[in-house]
């Protein structure tokens, strides 16, 4: 008996010494993740991290995605910049194998510039970079300069005609950027005390991870001023306003980019929109079979406890300054219809409801109810009927003040009631449209591209983002900076080279389980990206 104990305790002893090395190799000492994002200034919004490690590389060979989504010139340039600095015969024993963030950051002159930051080896001695300047034949001219009380340098590259500039920040970490003014405020940026920027991956998922993304959703407004000159754009509404931190690891797929982790939502500050499903449970995600083909974009809302959300939406209104107007329309239409619309609407809500763009600029509510016809019969009493089957509602900011703010579109809208659906829409025109796509079945979900995505997708949610990539470009054309519409129009590879995207959140503990998904067509994937 002794003996097998003992032949036990060695066996455990192995296994445990194995699984440390396996571990220790897969994430080595010099990656100290948590400490370099910290140095990254905190205006980023994304930031990328993948090992360079040869392994990589070979994996994204002649794949053409990342190329697609940050453009072919950036990533020949990110490329060039690889092989002559970091696998430069001087500087590859200290690079290889080290973490390469690359975060976003908005630029003065309207644009977004990367900045890519990265802890080289224990042994790394700034001399080295002296070494490389004294290389003949290098393609390189590096001269040594100050930034913000910072030591770095400026490398010429040749083969680019491009200078790249990297600065020392310290605690053996450094940053680069072909951006001057980048790197100037990287020099001088210093996180606030406490300050929390970006989340982590549990370290088990990060280990096994190919490459994360980590996403700051507080920096998501100033992006899309960026990119949009439409301030009142709903492109991803919702999302820019959520207080909260994710970090996603990458999925592999030669036609897909796919990320999963999770979206901490941040408790110490305001609440947005997206908080009130924190506490529904996931549901499985039907409505999206009746969008209209000509979707560009939109957002489906799923809630498991319909008397429950109606109930937090009333505290949430309540506690953001809503009450005395809200308590003002639902008292008005008591005292005149005899109807008690909240308690009603609530009680007939069923657990689905979107907000829908299509492409000639329609917005519609599908609202899933319970029992059309007794819906249809309370909002008869609220309307003004055109006919049988449509009517127009006599209150406004009802939808707001039942649904919540991503229903604030709809001030005093049309109408209908279909099968056990309620559709929204802010004209009669755009009802009757609804209701030809509805009756000939004109939906994306006949479209087998659109099946072939969907299928990537989590079967269930409790809040999903859709966008269609050609259905979007007029709204694109119209809102979008000039600049970043015509790069979306004409370079090749870019993103009109992808299908759709979704953005879906699920929720968990109070906070959301989340997946992205961006895929290319299935043209670009058969010809194209070859």
């Amino acid at each position: 008996m002794k003996k097998q104990i003992i032949i036990t305790l060695i066996l455990l002893a192995a296994t445990a010494y194995v699984t440390v090395v396996y571990f220790k190799n897969l994430n080595p000492p010099g990656s100290r993740t948590s400490q370099v994002m910290h140095l990254i200034p905190d205006d980023a919004s994304l930031i990328f991290e993948f090992n360079n490690e040869k392994g990589f590389y070979d994996i994204f060979k002649g794949s053409k995605l990342f190329a697609a989504i940050i453009g072919e010139q950036k990533l020949g340039q990110l490329d060039t910049l690889r092989q002559v600095l970091l696998q430069n015969t001087t500087l590859s024993p200290y690079f290889t194998a080290q973490n390469i963030f690359v975060s976003l950051h908005l630029s003065k002159t309207d644009g977004i510039d990367l900045l890519l930051t990265m802890a080289p080896s224990v042994k790394f001695e700034t001399s080295v970079f002296d070494e490389l300047s004294k290389q003949p034949h290098n393609g390189l001219l590096i001269t040594p300069i100050r930034a913000a009380g910072r030591s770095g340098y400026n490398i010429y590259i040749s083969a680019l005609k491009k200078r790249f500039y990297i600065i020392n920040k310290g605690d053996n970490i450094f940053s680069g950027s072909f951006s001057k003014d980048l790197i100037d405020q990287s020099a001088s940026h210093k996180n606030k005390a406490g300050a929390q920027t970006f989340v982590l991956l549990a370290e088990q998922q990060r280990n096994n991870s190919l490459a994360n993304l980590y996403v700051n959703y507080n920096q998501f407004p100033a992006l899309f001023e960026q990119l949009f000159k439409n301030r009142n754009t709903d492109i991803f509404k919702n999302f820019k306003q959520l207080p909260a931190l994710a970090a996603l690891s990458l999925n592999y797929r030669s036609d897909a980019i796919m990320f999963n982790g999770s979206t901490k939502v941040q408790n110490n500050g305001p609440s947005s929109y997206l908080n009130l499903f924190t506490n529904q449970q996931p549901v499985v995600n039907h409505l999206n079979e009746i969008f209209p083909s000509t979707t560009a974009y939109s957002t489906d809302f799923s809630v498991s406890n319909p008397i429950l959300f109606g109930a937090t939406l009333y505290d949430w209104q309540t506690k953001t300054g809503l009450a005395a107007e809200r308590d003002k329309l639902f008292n008005k239409i008591k005292t005149e219809t005899a109807i008690r619309i909240k308690t009603d609407f609530d009680n007939l809500l069923g657990n689905e409801f979107a907000i829908v763009t299509t492409r000639y600029f329609e917005k519609f509510a599908i609202i899933s109810v319970k029992d059309g016809s007794k819906l249809k019969l309370v909002l008869t009493a609220l309307s003004t009927t055109n006919n049988e089957t449509t009517g127009m509602l006599s209150y406004e900011k009802l939808p707001f003040f039942l649904l919540g703010d991503a229903f604030s579109i709809f001030k005093r809208p049309y109408f209908m009631v279909i099968d056990n659906y309620l559709v929204l829409a802010n004209s009669n025109v755009e009802l009757q449209s609804f209701s030809d796509i509805y009756i000939n079945r004109k939906f994306l979900s006949k479209n087998g591209q659109y099946n072939e995505f969907n299928n990537l997708l989590a079967a269930q949610s409790n809040v999903a983002f859709f966008m269609h990539f050609k259905n979007a470009e007029p709204i694109f054309e119209r809102d979008m900076n000039t600049s970043f519409y015509e790069d979306f129009k004409s370079l090749s590879p870019g993103w009109k080279d992808f299908y759709a995207a979704s953005f879906q959140f699920t929720t968990v503990d109070k906070n959301f389980n989340t997946n992205f998904c961006m895929r290319l067509s299935t043209d670009t994937v058969n010809n194209k990206l070859k």
